[in-house]
């Protein structure tokens, strides 16, 4: 049983670290707020593991790991903090414009993911292997699944900024938006494979119907619950004007279907997204005033810069706090070449199969390549991995092929659109 103390006492450590680093940030490296978040977490990691290694009495390494273990955080992020993240990111969607791409948002989101997922886990298996850190297949698909989903938060403030065609960033939003929620269940689903359904680490308990009924029961059921949860509060807030109890309303919305999720065991990932998406559209125009919709929206932007900020700094902890190997850390670098390469074949293959390159602006494949970043989700799925000999091996693969995403991608973005799309 986890002591409240302790748990507050984290907490109170990664609030303090996430607002230190986002002041140095914003003081210092002046960088736009999550790269600069990344970079600040980044350099502070490697301060901490070089202090462990001057002063190994100081138990600095030591001391973080034992303090993670007592955490019981897979479940905190998975069931908890991916729900807020997904909700703040739906909110924000057009949904007539999203409507007007819907069948390649549609077809990225299901059969992109899947082939990413396999070309990912079947890459990593090989990369492992010739790095010399051999992990099972069914765990490298883990990864595939952990990786595909892409954050679109840093890209289309860029995009806009460039004044790229509305159709472009509408698909890389909703692309996102669904490949996240498509992801996680996809994710949830290999973990089962992984750990045999149960605690240890064979597959033979799951066989292709079980597979197939909880990919179901997860998609399915996490439809149902979004629209119900959805229309009634839209019902509640329709007969309401005061901003206070509307943000009460949505936050109740977001945690119940957190809860309700996990009792149920449907996708409270992709419940939150049509949720999100029927109450930023419909909700909006009908059971919102002017001055519910800013405050609402402002917090929810705020809920979301938090929670990313909060994943960042929480990633930053788990690498001190790994056993570095030399194999690890190739596969790790490695492992950033291989999500890009895929990240275009995930795009190509089902855009050119469909016959959905026709009517793409100028440029659209390379700018949405480049432009798939790794960010919060990605990092809550590596930090959720249930205790195993391989979690610490793929979460430091996470964390490269993120801090790449991130940074280089993140900072060199705006050049590779302005190349390709010719301005």
């Amino acid at each position: 049983m986890l002591h409240v103390s302790v748990l507050i006492d984290f907490a109170a450590l990664l609030f303090l670290a996430t607002a230190l680093f986002g002041w140095l940030n914003v003081k210092i490296f002046k960088l736009p707020h999550t790269i600069g978040l990344v970079v600040v977490s980044l350099l502070a990691s490697i301060l901490i593991i070089a202090v462990s290694h001057v002063a190994p009495g100081l138990g600095l390494t030591e001391t973080a790991r034992a303090f993670l273990e007592n955490l019981e955080l897979s479940e905190v992020i998975l069931e908890g903090m991916l729900v807020f993240l997904l909700f703040a990111g739906a909110l924000t969607v057009n949904l007539p414009d999203l409507m007007s791409r819907k069948w390649s948002v549609l077809i990225l989101a299901t059969v992109g993911v899947v082939i990413s997922t396999a070309l990912i886990g079947f890459g990593m298996y090989g990369v492992f292997m010739l790095a010399g850190a051999a992990i099972p297949l069914k765990w490298c698909l883990v990864f595939g699944a952990l990786i595909s989903p892409t954050d679109p938060i840093a890209v289309l403030a860029i995009l806009k900024r460039l004044g790229l065609p509305e159709s472009l960033t509408t698909e890389i939003t909703g692309e996102s938006l669904f490949n996240d929620g498509v992801a996680i269940v996809v994710f949830s689903l290999a973990v089962l494979v992984a750990t045999g359904g149960g605690g240890d680490h064979g597959a033979g308990d799951v066989t292709v119907q079980s597979a197939a009924l909880f990919f179901l029961q997860e998609a399915g059921g996490g439809i149902v619950l979004g629209i119900l949860a959805g229309l009634a509060s839209y019902g509640l807030m329709r007969h309401v004007d005061h901003y206070e109890t509307e943000i009460l309303i949505t936050l109740a919305l977001v945690t119940g279907i957190a809860s309700l999720g996990h009792i149920l065991h449907v996708s409270a990932p992709l419940a939150v997204v049509l949720a999100g998406l029927f109450l930023g559209n419909q909700g909006r125009m009908f059971a919102m005033s002017s001055k519910t919709e800013e405050h609402l929206f402002q917090f929810w932007t705020l809920v979301d810069e938090v929670m990313n900020s909060i994943l960042f700094v929480l990633i930053g902890f788990e690498i001190v706090a790994l056993t570095f190997q030399g194999s690890w850390f190739i596969a790790a670098l490695l492992a950033i070449p291989l999500a890009l390469a895929v990240r275009f074949v995930s795009l190509a293959a089902p855009l050119f199969t469909f016959n959905l390159m026709k009517d793409r602006p100028k440029g659209a494949l390379p700018i949405m390549t480049w432009g798939g970043l790794h960010g919060g989700i990605s990092v809550a799925l590596a930090l959720s991995l249930p205790p195993s000999p391989y979690k610490e091996p793929l979460l430091l693969a996470c964390y490269a092929v993120v801090l790449f995403s991130i940074i280089v991608q993140g900072l060199t973005l705006e050049r590779v659109a302005k190349r390709f799309h010719g301005e």
